[in-house]
């Protein structure tokens, strides 16, 4: 069931970002663009369409910095925040259908 694979999922989202560190190569963006591909083409076929569509969401500003790889490094910074925010709001409850992030 998709719903007890999550934690999974979003562990795979972090563990990714948590490798890009402070200055990501391309294959840790592509990584971490890989999990959030994972959950962005599969969370709302089950059910999940908040959660993959921000991870579609996040996953396409991923894929921006791996195809311009002199995007500023606020770009890289600002898009961490945002993956964090997005991983913090999953683990609250991932089935809502209102994404709100608590900055």
């Amino acid at each position: 069931m998709f719903a007890a694979s999550i934690p999974a999922r979003m562990a795979a989202i972090a563990d990714a970002l948590a490798a890009a560190g402070d200055r990501p190569d391309r294959q840790q963006l592509e990584q971490l663009h890989g999990a959030l591909h994972t959950v962005a083409g599969s969370a709302g076929s089950f059910g999940f369409t908040v959660l993959g569509d921000q991870a579609r969401r996040l996953e396409q500003a991923v894929r921006v910095l791996v195809e311009q790889p002199a995007t500023s490094e606020s770009a890289w910074t600002d898009l961490v925040a945002h993956v964090q925010a997005y991983l913090d709001w999953a683990r609250i409850d991932p089935r809502t259908t209102t994404y709100v992030t608590h900055d």
